[in-house]
């Protein structure tokens, strides 16, 4: 039984070596494509994991809100009016803002995003905080983020230990004197590219914390929910044309893609990611042309001899468009598998949502093909002026 080899395949492992190195240098460009999605990811994921978390259908912000961490507060009687709109059930108020926190063994301080609410209501979707509610209601009482940067010291551990009398200290941006709260418990929602931990208490222990910074009518995200059954478009729609300009109002995923943009394309991160990924696929296609290119020079005199013996050109471009792809699916697999433990290791220092999707695998794979069949039809050009009679 006779087997055929490709062409394509014989004349790429006929310099072994070539080959190893030609795969290595386009495997670089798929890690680096999926280390500029995956940070990518995590930078809108991290960003909007409240947005995500918030328990409502529609949110009211400040009309100069830029982000969570850029936040503007406005009044609370905003709020409260949306409560006269047919169709709207219930309103609840979050407040929002940086502080520092004392780590309870270094006494160093630390940046930390404080977000307060009246535990009455449940704002956030998140188990842990349901769970811990009735601890909010006690003056004074935090829950912890345990997924916060390690920087803020053992806080977690301590309450793990059973350590529930230890108090940490909080301090405002424009105070020299702390506010001490207890721990009452932990959840999970973890930094972001602007926030480094996060801590969670009642809307009355957030005032008392930053007593000076805010009037007390003034919030930073009112949460709405619509009475069941009511058509959320037309009820956006009716306080959108209704209520004053120094509002906006959005859906759960308007709310999100306001955040995604402004991180895309307000920020420096944004940008530079953005820009680091087109870079690398355009390195990537000059690098394969490279490849591509060199290995028509070293076979060109075997391109010449099968034209002379009657292959059309067609042929021959199709034996270097297989090149191009068996060497971006060979190039494929080793970045695949060495972005998987890059990632891994990344998230366990960063304590960023850096995460293998499925979605960015079939990118990476898909471009990595199209940059290669690129260089590709760039590097034709030279095999289609091989001429049997420049050889015979």
């Amino acid at each position: 039984m006779n087997i055929k080899i490709p062409l394509a395949w014989l004349q790429l492992v006929q310099q072994k070596l070539r080959f190893v190195i030609a795969v290595a240098g386009i495997g670089f460009i798929v890690l680096l494509m999926f280390i500029q999605l995956g940070f990518q990811d995590a930078l809108y994921s991290s960003a909007t994991a409240v947005h995500q978390r918030l328990h409502g259908d529609l949110f009211l912000v400040s009309s100069q809100y830029k982000s969570l961490t850029a936040i503007q507060s406005f009044s609370r009687t905003r709020l409260y009016q949306t409560l006269g709109f047919d169709g709207v059930d219930s309103v609840s108020a979050i407040y929002m803002q940086f502080a520092k926190l004392k780590n309870p063994i270094s006494g160093e301080k630390y940046s930390i995003y404080v977000i307060g609410f009246d535990p009455a209501k449940s704002v956030l979707d998140i188990p842990e905080v349901k769970q811990n509610l009735d601890k909010l209601k006690i003056p004074d009482v935090m829950i912890f983020d345990r997924d916060s940067r390690p920087e803020f010291g053992p806080i977690a551990e301590l309450f793990n230990q059973g350590n529930t009398a230890q108090t940490i200290e909080i301090f405002p941006f424009d105070a020299v004197k702390g506010y001490r709260v207890r721990i009452g418990g932990l959840f999970s929602l973890g930094p972001s590219f602007g926030v480094d931990g996060n801590l969670i208490v009642s809307d009355s222990t957030f005032l008392r914390i930053n007593p000076n910074s805010r009037p007390v009518d003034k919030i930073d995200i009112g949460v709405i929910k619509l009475k069941p059954g009511v058509d959320t478009k037309q009820i956006l729609a009716n306080l959108k044309a209704n209520l004053p300009e120094d509002v906006e109002i959005f859906t759960r995923q308007g709310f999100i893609d306001f955040e995604k943009q402004y991180w895309s394309a307000r920020t420096p991160i944004g940008f530079i990611l953005n820009l680091m990924l087109i870079m690398a696929s355009v390195v990537g296609v000059v690098i394969v042309y490279q490849i591509l290119y060199s290995n028509i020079a070293t076979q060109f005199i075997a391109y010449a001899t099968l034209k002379a013996i009657g292959y059309a050109n067609g042929y021959l471009l199709n034996v270097v468009f297989q090149q191009a792809i068996v060497l971006a699916i060979f190039a494929y697999i080793p970045g695949f598998i060495i972005s998987l433990i890059l990632y891994d290791f990344a998230m366990k220092v960063t304590k960023l949502p850096i995460i293998m999707t499925s979605n960015n695998a079939l990118i990476v794979l898909t471009s990595t093909v199209l940059i290669c069949i690129t260089s590709g039809s760039l590097a034709i050009n030279k095999l289609r002026s091989a001429d049997p009679a420049d050889i015979f």
